[in-house]
């Protein structure tokens, strides 16, 4: 039977919920099989309708907000189109990350339709911050030892697959990242370390709550195999717990 899923807030108007990786949000042209959908489930487990605002990629987990009426789901897109929601979000990439830096590349949208090389470069921009980082004494690549970096991720824009490739392109790909991480990497984490999913996280949401007026802020702490290596790295204290709180407008968001 499968397990109920995670609510971070619910009120009359939205819901909150822990998206799992590797659960497609809806039915797509994306969803190659899949017969199970973040939608359905979570319709069926409030029994009631529910309307997507935003998105998140298939095999990344963390923090998503549905709207519970038409008229609240078109205010929430609205705040979600006019970037007026603050974004965090936590990888683990290969190498030593900066310490802080703005990664300002422009992107290609990637439709599936048509090919890359035909789509506009749109601007894409995403705050990086080196929180913690390790070397293991093993070998995985040329060198004798292994280093890897937990980074948070502040997405300024919303392009598909933006934090990924902006990492990759930076130098630091995220682990598990199939399309622009490094294969030897990944089955390292997958073999050894036990994930074997995409090291990207969705911890915090912020944005303007679409009745009343007041700022909800939303944390999501992350799934067992995330937890467990953070955990093994010394990185516990970088670890996110499940909260909400509405506060007013002026007050800090997310931290």
């Amino acid at each position: 039977m499968t397990e109920p899923l995670t609510l971070l807030h619910r009120d009359d108007h939205l819901v909150a919920v822990h998206k799992p990786s590797g659960l497609l949000v809806h039915r797509s042209k994306l969803a190659h099989g899949a017969s199970e959908f973040l939608l359905q489930r979570l319709r069926d487990q409030l029994g009631q309708r529910v309307y997507p605002v935003h998105r998140l990629d298939r095999p990344t987990s963390g923090v998503m907000v549905f709207a519970l009426d038409s008229s609240t789901a078109a205010r929430l897109g609205e705040t979600f189109t006019e970037r007026r929601v603050a974004k965090r979000y936590l990888a683990v990439v290969r190498g030593i990350g900066p310490e802080r830096e703005r990664l300002d590349y422009a992107l290609r949208e990637e439709d599936g339709c048509r090919p890359k090389s035909e789509m506009p470069a749109l601007e894409a921009v995403t705050d990086i911050r080196r929180l913690d980082s390790v070397e293991l004494p093993i070998q995985v690549d040329r060198y004798p030892s292994s280093r890897y970096s937990l980074m948070e991720a502040r997405p300024l824009t919303g392009r598909r697959h933006q934090i990924r490739r902006h990492l990759s392109r930076r130098g630091y790909p995220i682990i598990g990242d199939a399309k622009h991480g490094k294969g030897n990497h990944n089955r390292f984490f997958a073999d050894r370390l036990g994930c074997s999913r995409l090291l990207l996280a969705a911890v915090g949401l912020s944005f303007e709550h679409p009745a009343g007026g007041q700022r909800l802020t939303l944390s999501c702490g992350l799934d067992a195999s995330m937890t467990a290596l953070f955990r093994r790295f010394g990185w516990a204290g970088h670890l996110p717990l499940d909260a909400a709180r509405c506060h007013a407008a002026s007050e800090p968001s997310i931290p």
